[in-house]
């Protein structure tokens, strides 16, 4: 009998995967056709899309960019669609409004610098040092988008300094809170009566400056930037401050908090506009004439920032109590242990409500049309209100979503980068 051996002496060659368990195959198994209801919405899914783009692309799939006028565009024979003409005709009116066109270099300018400014915020990567530039961008973007003299932004510049020095100066004598209270109420009373004088005396002892341009000439998808990026801009750190004062232990603060909260949150944001729009003024000093666009911006702020309060807090009382304790067993004071243990993993779990916060606000800036200032939305009535493009519709309002899809969608795709990179799913 002789011996079997079992043993195989030579290794068989690696065999590629069944077809049904690679690629897009299995991808669509897993996703598209994973259970019978799921096949059922699929299939269904398909058939709306295609119907929605056998209709459309014809429509929109036209040769008309070159077209002068909508009776232009009837008249041709080869044309029974879309009449792009009025994009092509009126493009530099969607994005600038009326904003002088020999001027306009300085709105691309200013957007241009925005990015760099920006950059260092959003990307932990790039060089510290250019924070410094993030915070002195505000005041100079201003100043070249509106003109004037460079005192102006200066003098606003020393109103932060001013408060600063006052935390640092009275925090040790009065305490934190006292401090921190005559730190805004410094640089409020300096812009409110003495910033003006303070700029015209300096611009006439040298006079630097550009060329000023009124409010009323701006519009278009630049303003929808200009009032969405300052709302985003301050409406998050006074969120965060008003998170914390409703979560306060201090009466008076979490009172106000509360109230504030709950009354901006309660009125529609319509109504905010309009008090913008004819009431702001009467609160200020006699001889105060502030700018319809600030004054929009200080609105859409204060809106903004009752929910961003409301999402920050969120992520604070999904914290477990253990962090807290945490914070306390390190000896930690109440601002330490919220800026280096309790605020970073809120603000980590808030991640997908701040930026849904932000895409409203974003949004939000086609309501100012209401009030007269020619956003995208306000000019198309005056586009339409041509004799040349009288009846033009769909081509406007499909341009206009899509200049607001491509911001929208950059800050979403952001805030998956920002989840994924902080694992918060995890």
């Amino acid at each position: 009998m002789s011996d079997q051996f079992y043993v195989r002496t030579e290794m068989l060659e690696e065999q590629p995967a069944p077809l049904g368990q690679t690629g897009i195959l299995k991808w669509s198994r897993e996703n598209l056709f994973s259970s019978i209801p799921n096949s059922i919405m699929t299939i269904v899914s398909v058939v709306v899309v295609a119907f929605l783009l056998w209709e459309f692309i014809p429509w929109a799939w036209q040769d008309s960019w070159n077209a002068s006028s909508r009776r232009e565009c009837l008249d041709s024979t080869e044309i029974t669609g879309a009449c792009w003409g009025v994009i092509t005709e009126r493009f530099n009116q969607l994005m600038f409004g009326f904003y002088p066109h020999e001027l306009q270099w300085r709105v691309l300018l200013c957007f241009v610098l925005l990015i760099a400014a920006i950059a260092p915020v959003l990307f932990d990567k790039l060089p510290r040092e250019m924070l410094w530039f993030s915070a002195i961008y505000p005041f100079f973007g201003y100043w070249l988008l509106w003109g004037g003299s460079l005192w102006g932004p200066i003098v606003v510049i020393a109103g932060f300094v001013l408060g600063y020095l006052v935390m640092r100066l009275l925090s040790q004598t009065l305490g934190g809170l006292a401090a921190m209270i005559l730190a805004v109420l410094t640089p409020l009373i300096w812009w409110l009566f003495f910033a003006g004088a303070a700029a015209d005396i300096l611009h006439g002892i040298m006079p630097v400056g550009i060329e000023a341009v009124k409010s009323s000439k701006f519009g278009g998808l630049s303003l929808s930037l200009i009032i969405g990026i300052a709302g985003i801009a301050i409406s998050f750190p006074l969120g965060i401050v008003l998170a914390l004062g409703r979560q306060s232990d201090m009466f008076i603060v979490k009172t106000l908090s509360v109230g504030y909260i709950e009354f901006i949150r309660g009125v529609p944001l319509i109504t905010l506009l309009f008090v913008a729009s004819v009431l702001l003024n009467y609160f200020m000093p006699k001889g105060t004439n502030f700018d319809i666009i600030l004054r929009v911006v200080i609105m859409v702020t204060l809106f903004s920032a009752a929910y961003m309060a409301e999402v920050i807090r969120g992520g604070l009382a999904a914290l477990p109590t253990g962090q807290y304790e945490a914070a306390d067993a390190l000896g930690l004071d109440y601002w330490q242990s919220m800026q280096l243990i309790i605020m970073p993993q809120a603000l980590k779990i808030s991640i997908p409500g701040i930026v849904g916060t932000f895409i409203g606000l974003f949004k939000d800036t086609t309501l100012v049309s209401i009030i007269g200032l020619l956003d995208p939305i306000g000019l198309t009535t005056a586009i339409r209100g041509d004799s040349a493009w009288n009846g033009i519709v769909w081509e406007l309002y499909i341009f206009i979503a899509l200049m607001f899809w491509v911001f929208t969608f950059s800050m979403s795709r952001y805030s998956m980068y920002l989840e994924n990179k902080l694992k918060t799913t995890h």
